[in-house]
């Protein structure tokens, strides 16, 4: 393949993901729904005889490119996370976090054991039928946050149990995907293999802390030492990025978005961060990113999707959403909220966006989970990004009805981070 082969590739990926991110922006979607069906719509051309579009080898290239932009994803959410927030709601933040994992989690377990070999034999397919619950733990409370943020309820206690607990479920999700994937990756070598890859796993963040701490004091140097806004700091954030993810995978057996994300959480906190991160979005937005969504819509396949697993992608998305909303809101009844407290946190903790696209591609890339699951992942996140600001809405109907010509309550900066990622893919980049 020569070089510039990919390049009218590359234009269209760009062109009609563009084009139909900003339709869906217009209908409240989110835009990576635009971004994947682009690619649903440019894998057609696959089915043209002797098209050399998307050859084999363009695929490939692709598919380089698409790996680098899931890294850069990785890395800035964990710029995105404020640790912080974490001491404003304490104990419940970490009840509804665990909950909110573990209730989806088993749901998507159940589900896969179900469809895929049974009870009978469910240790024939543990660690495959687990990462599809792994997959329903991401959260992405964007769009919680942006109705919460219109009905002035933001900096209310739900606001911020919603968004910290999100915070922690991210930490959570990632790691999980690390360990269940390097169970998989062990079984073959018994126990003792088992033991060495746990070992290596807690040594690569027994390091990335300590030297994070190192990386993190020599960022803040470089915040007084230079000027901000130097394009020399996110120049070495993105080295950091990679320096981890290298690390991680090769050295250390952990999934390469694990210490993309790690490094993300070393840099968070600094005068700079906001910089490095929007240096970080605009690489990545520009190329990588559409590359990557558009890519698994490229991808996906209807070959294995029969009746059966139809069946099975409409349980895994109603595990998906009833998960969320059952698990977080039990959390916070268990810690004390009222009930409609409770409800509220549950379904501000239902949406999904990017993140469940990642830990899904993650699974297919590992063969852990069938390729087909993508459409279901799909319809989970168009779905829970409609129902969400509806259903909250709808819990604070008679409040919202009689504050709406009020202005919003002052919102916290560690808060409004958690918005900044939406804003500029939704205000700027048209």
């Amino acid at each position: 393949m020569d070089y510039f082969e990919i390049l009218l590739p590359l234009a269209l990926i760009l062109l009609l993901s563009k084009i139909l991110s900003i339709f869906c922006k217009r209908f409240g979607l989110p835009q990576v729904i635009g971004m994947l069906v682009a690619g649903l719509l440019l894998g057609l051309i696959r089915y043209i005889p002797n098209q050399t579009i998307f050859s084999d080898g363009i695929l490939e290239g692709l598919g380089f490119l698409a790996k680098i932009g899931v890294i850069l994803i990785m890395f800035s959410a964990g710029i995105e996370t404020d640790l912080k927030q974490f001491k404003k709601i304490g104990l419940p933040c970490v009840v509804i976090t665990i909950l909110g994992v573990v209730v989806p989690c088993g749901l998507g377990f159940l589900v896969a054991t179900a469809f895929n070999g049974g009870f009978a034999n469910i240790a024939e397919n543990i660690y495959d039928n687990l990462f599809y619950g792994v997959i329903l733990s991401a959260t992405s409370v964007s769009v919680t946050v942006a109705t919460l943020k219109e009905m002035g309820k933001l900096n209310s206690k739900v606001g911020t149990s919603v968004v910290a607990a999100a915070i922690l479920d991210d930490i959570i999700g990632v790691i999980l995907l690390s360990v269940v994937i390097g169970l998989k990756n062990n079984t073959g070598g018994g126990g003792t293999e088992v033991l060495l890859m746990v070992g290596k796993m807690l040594l690569f963040f027994a390091i990335a802390i300590v030297g994070g701490i190192l990386i993190h004091r020599l960022f803040k140097w470089m915040d007084t030492k230079w000027d901000r806004h130097k394009r020399r700091v996110p120049i070495f954030g993105f080295v950091v990025c990679f320096l981890y993810a290298y690390v991680a995978e090769k050295v250390f057996g952990v999934a390469d978005i694990t210490g993309a994300y790690v490094a993300g959480l070393v840099l968070s906190g600094l005068k700079n961060s906001e910089y490095i991160d929007s240096k970080v979005e605009m690489s990545n937005y520009m190329i990588f990113a559409p590359v990557f969504f558009t890519n698994i819509g490229i991808n996906t396949t209807f070959s294995g999707v029969s009746a059966a697993f139809v069946g099975f992608g409409l349980c895994y998305v109603l595990a998906g959403l009833v998960g969320k909303v059952v698990g977080a809101g039990a959390g916070a009844l268990m810690c004390k909220y009222n009930v409609k407290d409770s409800m509220r946190v549950g379904i501000g903790m239902m949406a999904r966006a990017e993140v469940v696209l990642v830990c899904t591609q993650k699974g297919i890339d590992n063969m852990m989970v069938s390729p087909s699951i993508m459409p279901f992942v799909l319809i989970l996140i168009a779905v829970s990004a409609l129902l969400t600001p509806v259903l909250l809405k709808l819990t604070y109907k008679k409040t919202f009805l009689n504050n709406r010509h009020l202005p919003d309550a002052p919102v916290p900066v560690a808060v409004v981070n958690e918005l900044q990622i939406e804003e500029k893919k939704d205000t700027g980049e048209d």
